[in-house]
């Protein structure tokens, strides 16, 4: 039963939708404050910690079962100290609680759910637990019960068993080695085992784009002109573009597929996944120029300025899996609903074309696709923005409006490739006015921040944000050769070396040095749906490296390059980021270095050349480089050979 206190409890003061979304429940629910673990030490009870996001539909399903009751309320009340979490504002806890419940349960997820002392260590853990037990899943309510029980009872095993959790989260395991290119090789191999022929995509079900597999793989098609490496990536992207992953009416594509065939999605869209296959789909563009590509990239950019933009710039975070309490409503249809809107004759062509049928392919309801189509076609496109504004009116999706540093920035690197692809000023205007949201909103005296909403920004930026940030400005610069983005991005380097580096072990770490200490300091390399910070550092560090050729960062980079070796030699393929930067470490992408007469030469250098060529503007003539018949001059190196400095780039050149 739904029982909503009539006093909000105390996240009724935060800014994060998903916390305001438990701020009516009738659980005395804590932010993460001290107060909160200080009250927990004072009454001598353990804390109840639960980690989600807004857009989560499990999180949904144990909100409404067991958070929203007024008999489990009164149980977490009386004998914990309950705090909630957002993992996308607080990805520093979410990391350290995520590594002990899948120590627990050999799996991950959200919501997840913690059971740890005042001193914040972990003795239970798991996911979603039903209010009930049923189909052999632990009832949440008989557990909140059984383990308050041995709380009282056998409180020393207890306090031993956290030790024990903490003690072995704490021990070092990495081995650094001597870096070579060996690695590249046994990821595509890797690939190779892992890739459904016949469906597109990656292992079994469910299916996640992980869009940055397709650019490595990409990357490595260039260099090796390995003809495999591109069918693979080929295949997915279309495969993702016909499946139900991607909405055919308002666009974008949702978080992951649940079945082989990618096209029952779980329907919540988050912002860096688009980022991430805008990314590769500009980039499968540049190398086949097949407008397929061009055409799937813009789609989903129209999604992301119409649905996600906010009227200053900034990216909002997700939409949710769920409408009116039903997961996927809003996206599905009957083929009667498209007869009445569209009419008899055109209502029939668009359910065949799209796969609306009486049977249905979800819970008796239809999700268009094109997965039966052997040619895609633009003859229906005429009546999307009709149906579009239909679904609109019938359903209503939450959206999660927090602006967040780390996505925004993916977000920008993916407009300036868009931009470069097409040509079309509007994206590139959205990544500069996004950049500039960042710097006047989430940014303070030289930090980053992670979060804004409703005029506040909230928690001293991460890894992830420094990182994904200098990969945002980094892209600006290739796509406006704007000297100022450079700049920026060392001065973020430098800040980021100085508060995240390891100086003893290598790598970076995910909060900073001056930040609230936890229980450990985590240090994450794999690449999860998103890059890791460490995997998008070392990209970072090759491509400032080799732009600037003053050494300021070739030790750190040799470092973190040795680092990530030893993360990702168990297992290279979950470290597609790392790969790239890896395979532009030994095989360094084009440089073009333009001694600049006039600036107007150079207006087209940025739709020429290669998301991964690097072009360096001089302002005149070095001892090095000098201006050949006193006009723009272009020196080309790449393969570690240089072509004659000339005076017009040819288009084969780059």
């Amino acid at each position: 039963m739904k029982i909503y206190n009539r006093i909000p409890n105390r996240l009724i003061n935060e800014t994060s939708p998903y916390l305001l979304q438990h701020a009516q429940n009738p659980v005395n629910w804590y932010p993460w404050c001290e107060e909160a673990f200080q009250k927990a030490k004072t009454e001598n009870k353990p804390i109840f910690l639960s980690i989600g996001y807004s857009t989560c539909h499990w999180c949904h399903v144990m909100a409404h079962e067991s958070f929203e009751d007024k008999e489990v309320a009164e149980i977490l009340n009386q004998n914990y100290i309950s705090i909630k979490v957002d993992k996308e504002e607080r990805p520093d806890i979410d990391s350290i609680y995520m590594a002990v419940c899948q120590a627990f349960t050999g799996r991950g997820g959200w919501p997840t759910s913690i059971f740890m002392t005042p001193e914040q260590k972990p003795f239970f853990a798991g996911t979603y637990f039903p209010k009930e037990s049923r189909y052999g899943m632990a009832g949440f309510k008989e557990l909140l019960v059984g383990i308050y029980e041995k709380w009282q009872g056998n409180h020393d095993e207890l306090l031993q068993s956290a030790d024990a959790i903490v003690a072995a989260l704490n021990k070092k395991s990495t081995t650094q080695a001597e870096t070579d290119s060996n690695l590249i090789e046994t990821a595509v191999e890797l690939y190779q085992h892992s890739y459904d022929e016949k469906y597109g995509g990656f292992g079994e079900a469910p299916k996640f784009p992980s869009a940055h597999n397709l650019l490595f793989l990409l990357t490595h098609y260039e260099k090796s002109g390995d003809e495999q490496s591109l069918e693979m990536v080929e295949h997915t992207l279309m495969q993702l573009y016909k499946g139900g992953i991607f909405d055919h009416i308002g666009y974008g594509f949702s978080r992951y597929s649940t079945d082989q065939f990618f096209l029952v999605p779980h329907f919540e869209k988050m912002l860096y996944d688009n980022a991430l296959l805008i990314l590769a789909y500009c980039k499968a563009y540049w190398i086949t120029k097949n407008p397929i590509y061009r055409e799937v990239a813009e789609k989903t950019a129209q999604f992301i300025l119409r649905e996600m933009t906010s009227t200053e710039g900034g990216f909002y975070s997700a939409q949710d899996a769920d409408s009116d309490g039903e997961e996927g409503k809003y996206y599905v249809f009957e083929p009667a609903e498209l007869l009445t809107l569209l009419g008899e004759k055109a209502g029939k062509a668009f359910n065949k074309y799209y796969s609306i049928t009486d049977a249905g392919n979800f819970e008796g309801k239809s999700i268009p696709n094109l997965l039966k189509n052997h040619s895609i076609s633009n003859e229906f496109d005429t009546y999307l923005s009709n149906i579009y504004e239909y679904r609109k009116k019938r359903n209503k999706l939450h959206l999660d409006d927090k602006i967040l540093t780390s996505w925004n920035s993916l977000m920008i690197a993916a407009m300036c490739w868009l931009y470069r692809i097409s040509r079309n000023d509007e994206y590139l205007k959205a990544a500069k006015k996004a950049q500039q949201f960042i710097e006047e909103r989430l940014c303070q005296n030289g930090t980053l921040f992670v979060s804004f909403r409703d005029g506040k920004r909230n928690q001293n930026g991460f890894l992830d944000d420094y990182a994904n940030n200098i990969f945002a400005l980094l892209a600006l610069y290739d796509a406006t050769l704007d000297s100022s983005y450079v700049k920026k991005a060392k001065q973020w380097l430098n800040k980021t070396i100085t508060d995240f580096f390891d100086e003893a072990d290598g790598g970076f770490y995910l909060y900073g040095k001056d930040d609230e200490k936890l229980i450990m300091r985590p240090k994450e390399s794999y690449d999860g749906a998103m890059p890791s910070g460490n995997s998008i550092m070392a990209y970072n560090l090759v491509r400032l490296s080799q732009l600037t050729s003053d050494g300021a960062f070739d030790t750190i980079l040799k470092r973190q390059l040795d680092f990530l070796y030893g993360e990702a030699k168990p297992y290279p393929a979950g470290f597609a980021m790392y790969l790239i930067a890896l395979s532009d470490y030994f095989e360094p992408s084009q440089m073009i270095t333009v001694v600049l007469k006039n600036k107007e030469d150079i207006k087209d250098l940025p739709f020429m050349v290669s998301p991964d060529s690097m072009v360096k503007v001089l302002d005149g003539p070095t001892e090095e480089y000098q201006l050949v018949q006193d006009k723009t001059t272009y020196y080309v190196c790449s393969n570690h050979s240089c072509l004659p400095p000339v005076n017009d780039l040819d288009t084969k050149m780059v």
